[in-house]
């Protein structure tokens, strides 16, 4: 009897109400919509507002519509994972603080912080469990308030960056489900996209604030080198694993990081346009949010037994990818 895989079988997302449009950007900063649109392909991204929100009062948004959305009761869940970048606090973690929103008791909690691929890494850590037997559902969550460690008078980043969560919840399956995943870290590539300060290395001061060095640095050249070769490499050695080719693909879903990454991805899959899912003209970079968000634009485009491939790369360098079969007809 083949194992049971853990396979998708709900998704929901979030986005905050307020849009901050490239007009209003080029209010902000030297830049304008022709420059923000040629060179990252987004046209507007959400941002939170309102006093003491974090980014657990999006992620629990999401993880609520998941559960009413897939008739399951707070007292199903087994275990719940947040991967965030921007976490409410140092601790307890955003996961915590989730379930506690969501009327979610007595679960192993915890987050993962992989940066942009950090669905990606949540995604492998909870599949093992459902695959072991040691849980029936999980809830993991992709979610990044990244407004809050944005440098709105740096043109290079604050244009890239939107605020927003989505939720997947997990199941045994014996037909469909997640078949290979591939994380991989480089830490050689921090100094090209990290945020300076704020950590045990260099705790917060008074310094450190007047020298803005709590906002996100990121060297755009390098960046994108290493995220084309790396998001299409992982792309590539799962299809290459699971004897995949292009034709095989129905769905690439990447990590919404900038337009022309995700189209030179496609390409080194040799995927059309027609099999990527897109968002990044709406939401920008949510950060760990960007695939669950894509799942839950297309999910009434998605059939069972559709084959996906998902790849990101983030900051560290970190990437990750996932080959998986749909497991649901969208309603």
């Amino acid at each position: 009897m083949r194992k049971s895989r853990a396979a998708i079988t709900g998704v929901h997302g979030y986005v905050p109400p307020d849009v901050l449009s490239n007009a209003e950007l080029a209010k902000m900063v030297d830049t304008s919509d022709e420059w923000i649109v040629e060179r990252t392909g987004i046209k507007e991204r959400r941002i939170l507002k309102g006093k003491g929100l974090g980014t657990s009062h999006m992620g629990a948004q999401a993880v609520e519509a998941l559960l009413a959305k897939t008739a399951t009761s707070p007292e199903e869940i087994d275990l719940l994972i947040c991967a965030t970048t921007t976490p409410d606090f140092v601790f307890p973690s955003t996961a915590n603080l989730i379930c506690e929103m969501c009327g979610i008791r007595s679960v192993g909690s915890f987050d993962v912080q992989a940066a942009c691929s950090g669905f990606i890494y949540a995604l492998t850590i909870a599949a093992q469990f459902i695959e072991n037997g040691k849980s029936r559902k999980i809830v993991v969550v992709g979610a990044d308030k990244m407004s809050a460690i944005i440098d709105y008078t740096d043109r290079a980043t604050c244009v890239l960056f939107g605020d927003g969560a989505g939720a997947v919840l997990l199941e045994p399956n014996n037909k469909f489900g997640i078949i290979d995943t591939l994380i991989s870290s480089d830490g050689s590539g921090m100094p090209h996209l990290h945020q300076k300060a704020g950590g045990s290395r260099m705790p917060p001061t008074a310094e450190t604030v007047a020298k803005r060095l709590h906002y996100v640095h990121q060297e755009g050249a390098a960046v994108y080198k290493f995220a084309v070769a790396r998001m299409a490499e992982v792309a590539g050695e799962l299809m290459k694993r699971n004897r995949l080719n292009g034709d095989d693909v129905d769905w690439l879903v990447p990590h919404q990081a900038n337009r022309r990454i995700i189209e030179a991805t496609a390409e080194r899959m040799k995927l059309p346009a027609e099999r990527v899912m897109v968002t990044i003209q709406k939401f920008g970079n949510t950060t760990a949010a960007t695939i669950p968000l894509c799942l839950w634009d297309y999910e009434h485009r998605l059939k069972a037994g559709d084959r996906l491939i998902l790849a990101a790369f983030g900051g560290g360098f970190t990437w990750g990818g996932a080959y998986l079969t749909w497991a649901y007809d969208s309603q």
